[in-house]
């Protein structure tokens, strides 16, 4: 046993000093210069600084300086937004680094492997990733996949000795625990001298980036069309290079999207911050965009819809051929197969299973267990399905002692078909009852050279040891949410096909009828396996390559899947599936890094939060975006129509009526839309098709048919006072004014596309107070100050103007209240006549 406390934690801040964090440094940090060039470089800002030059150049100063102004103002608000999704993401990035425990004072502790500095004693179990170059201390059926330095995928044994103590960073614990010091970290480590970084990776865009950056292209696309079409009729009116090229600017600015980009970003990294405070840590933001649309989720038994604590219920001893409850009736009258069962276990146990065979041992037979021989050889769980198996020194012989899958054992030891199928028939009634059968078996050796494997000794079956692992109690209130929310379930365990059934059974898991083995899945061809995984939910007996299989298979349906899982092996299949999730407490390190989300606590409830969230956000994502369509198509059309049409006010606006109409849109699109809450019926409707979009067909028409109605509506009142010989000034306060009252009815209308103004007035948004008192407050500022309203190029509004402004914008957003009530009165309808 190591007895060694580790390094003193009043020395660690010396060490740090000395070795620094033990994180792979390749370039420096992105800060505030980055930000504000990556804002300089954006095409609205270079609008910008054009916009400014022409009016010093064509002496108007004082808009030279409102824009100049506004620069700094779009400069100081796009800081801010990067600003809250760098710390989001930040924030994300510490929740996500790998931990190790470490002894330190004597005593074991849970750190960031950030923080390790040579000399430090850690402990690693099976899946972990090493953290640091270090020396094995004490080791424990340890074998390492080093495939990351040596490209050889075979594990390599690790023991004590020399040259064959050391473990790399960047490599996996295959099998087995140890305990080691650590001697080099961050770039002194071997992978950090290859120039390897082991934590980096750059996610390829997702297919909603895709197809927002498209939909972006083509806006910018159809603007640069527009401005260069603008710039060439009003230079053929005016002559004036000049004012041709500000009419072109002003359409520009106002054709541009640049808020959707900005909206996506924040609204994941935000969104991914929030679920990490609730114990659901996202690896990457963007996974996100996946949970809203999740059709399928797969989940192992063990740990995910169990509770993982084992308890040793029933033994068969088939020397006795007696089945004995352990705890009505004892056990079997040679104790032979717990104590076996305890020898294949690990000295030490950290599996849930060893442990409760200890538990049960050292309860009925031995307490405290003190080995009688001295283990000398170990075979890993290996096999399909899998067994292992330990070798002990006693005299002259050698005692062997082996446990694992019961059609694995009976099959080693060489039963006859009779025997088989009697005690197939205990391992089935035991099943029946929900618990987890194994088999096992021993052995004497006594020739000179361990076989190569484990199969090859001359093995005698001990008899079968059941264990039972409860159902988690929230477990069936969890499925029936997934249920509801038309999200479909499919178990997959390494467990008998009975004790699958029964637990699925208990939990009220539909379609469990009927199972498919991991053996089957893999006989099956793509055609057979598609039908198949359609119409099966409970797979049993299943292993690493079958579980890839079925979650390949379920994707090819067209399924977006997520699935759980733990363990070292189930790094494939996590990879595979379209959000694959980790157990936080149960799961291993390789798992965590492999998935892309982390349940902090192992509470299978918090997928359903997960899939809530993730709807909430694509919701929330759209409703913005929509917004930003339905506001831009007027300013669009207000500020190029005029012109193309040869009316008396070419242009009403010039880039500085476009720029602060953008400032007041920009913060409400990705700040307010993002604080919107969850809509009551977002888990009772089906997952989205993530293959449509962003948005269906009838959802674009009708924020495009928003966006012309209102165009009509300020168009119209353009027309208007421009017909009654109305001033410049004076068309361009009410079409300035009307753009400003239609933004605020709008933002409050498109909370929600189902309820109307009547529930959504209720929703909770801290900031909707706010967005209402800053646009007014801005109106007041542009009417009742001269020298803004001299800035704008605005004049006085009567009282009798700005009511039909008011009217006006009123009657062009809230129509959609009216639709929204018929839609909901007709669906109403439809249900009630399906119910009589």
């Amino acid at each position: 046993m190591i007895t060694e406390k580790g390094l003193r934690q009043a020395d660690i801040p010396e060490l740090q000093k000395k070795f620094g964090k033990n994180i792979y440094q390749v370039e420096s940090s992105r800060n505030l210069f980055h930000i504000i060039w990556e804002i300089v470089k954006e095409p609205l800002f270079v609008l910008l600084v054009i916009g400014c030059c022409m009016y010093f150049i064509l002496g108007e100063i004082n808009e030279g300086i409102m824009m100049a102004l506004a620069m700094v103002l779009v400069t100081a608000i796009s800081v801010f937004q990067d600003a809250r999704s760098t710390k989001a993401l930040k924030a994300l990035k510490e929740f996500t680094e790998p931990k190790v425990v470490v002894i330190r004072d004597g005593t074991e502790k849970i750190i960031d492997t950030a923080s390790l500095v040579p000399g430090d004693i850690i402990i690693l179990e099976e899946g972990n990733k090493i953290p640091a170059d270090a020396q094995v201390l004490q080791a424990n059926d340890l074998t390492v996949n080093e495939s990351v330095i040596t490209g050889e995928s075979l594990p390599v044994e690790k023991t004590t000795m020399h040259q064959q103590n050391q473990l790399y960073q960047g490599s996996v614990i295959n099998t087995g625990k140890c305990t080691a010091r650590v001697t080099a970290t961050g770039n002194h480590t071997v992978l950090g001298k290859l120039g390897t970084s082991v934590a980096s990776y750059s996610y390829p865009k997702t297919l909603l980036q895709e197809q927002i950056g498209k939909f972006v292209k083509l806006l910018a696309f159809l603007g640069l069309t527009a401005f260069v079409i603008i710039c060439i009729v009003t230079y053929t009116h005016t002559g004036s290079f000049a004012q041709s090229l500000l009419a072109g600017l002003t359409l520009a600015l106002a054709a541009i999207p640049e808020e959707i980009p900005v909206a996506f970003s924040s609204f994941m990294a935000l969104g991914a911050l929030y679920m990490s405070k609730r114990g659901i840590i996202s690896r990457q933001p963007q996974t996100i965009e996946n949970l809203g649309a999740t059709t399928i989720i797969c989940l192992d038994k063990t740990g995910t819809i169990t509770e993982n604590r084992m308890q040793v219920k029933e033994i068969y001893s088939y020397a006795s051929d007696r089945l004995a409850d352990i705890e009505k009736d004892g056990i079997a009258a040679d104790n032979s197969v717990l104590i076996f069962g305890r020898l294949a276990s690990e000295p030490s146990p950290f599996d849930p299973m060893e442990m409760a065979i200890l538990e049960a041992f050292e309860q009925k037979i031995a307490s405290p267990y003190k080995p009688a021989y001295k283990m000398v050889h170990e075979y890993p769980l290996l096999g399909k399905p899998p067994m292992m198996t330990h070798v002990y020194e006693s005299l002259n012989k050698k005692i062997v002692a082996a446990k694992g899958a019961m059609e694995r054992i009976v099959h080693v030891c060489k039963l006859d078909a009779a025997t088989v199928a009697k005690i197939t028939g205990y391992a089935s009634s035991m099943a029946s009852k929900g618990y987890r059968v194994i088999g096992v078996a021993s052995a004497v050796f006594n020739g000179p050279v361990m076989p190569s494997e484990q199969d090859q000794f001359d093995w005698q079956f001990e008899g079968l040891l059941s264990l039972y692992d409860p159902p988690r109690k929230n477990v069936a209130t969890v499925f029936q949410q997934f249920y509801e929310a038309k999200i479909g379930i499919k178990l997959l365990t390494g467990d008998y096909p009975e004790t699958a059934m029964t637990i699925a059974r208990q939990v009220n898991m539909q379609g469990v009828s009927s199972y498919l083995t991991g053996d089957a899945v893999m006989q099956m061809n793509k055609e057979e396996l598609a039908t198949a995984v359609s119409n099966t939910n409970l797979f049993a007996r299943m292993f690493p390559e079958a579980k890839f299989r079925v979650i390949e298979a379920l994707k090819a349906n067209g399924e977006i899947v997520a699935m759980t899982g733990d363990g070292v092996n189930d790094g494939p299949a996590l990879k595979s599936a379209n959000i694959g999730i980790a157990l936080g407490k149960k799961g291993t390190e390789i798992a965590r890094q492999a998935a892309d989300l982390i349940l902090t606590d192992d509470n299978i409830s918090n997928i359903v939060e997960a899939v809530r969230q993730g709807r909430k956000i694509f919701s929330n994502l759209k409703k913005a975006v929509r917004y930003i369509i339905s506001i831009h198509i007027p300013i669009i059309l207000t500020a190029s129509l005029p012109l193309l049409l040869g009316w008396k006010y070419p242009a009403v606006f010039t880039p500085i009526h476009i720029i602060f109409l953008e400032l007041i849109m920009g913060p409400t699109c990705s700040v307010f839309f993002e604080r919107e809450p969850v809509e009551e019926n977002i888990m009772r409707i089906p997952p989205r098709n993530r293959k449509e979009g962003l948005f269906r067909r009838q959802e674009f028409l009708i924020s495009i048919i928003q966006g012309l109605i209102i165009s009509f509506a300020v168009l119209g009142l353009y027309f208007l006072f421009m017909q009654n010989d109305r001033s410049l000034a004076e068309t361009r306060t009410v079409v300035f004014t009307t753009l400003v009252m239609c933004n605020i009815f709008l933002t409050f209308v498109n909370r929600s596309f189902r309820e109307t103004i009547n529930t959504t007035i209720f929703y909770k948004n801290n900031l909707a107070p706010w967005v209402l008192a800053i646009s007014v407050l801005f109106l007041a500022l542009i009417h009742l100050n001269s020298f803004a309203s001299e800035l704008f190029g605005l004049s006085a509004l009567s009282y009798n103007d700005f009511a039909l402004c008011t009217g006006v914008a009123f009657i062009s957003i809230f129509w959609f209240e009216a639709y929204k009530l018929i839609c909901n009165n007709a669906a109403r309808s439809i249900k009630q006549n399906r119910y009589h």
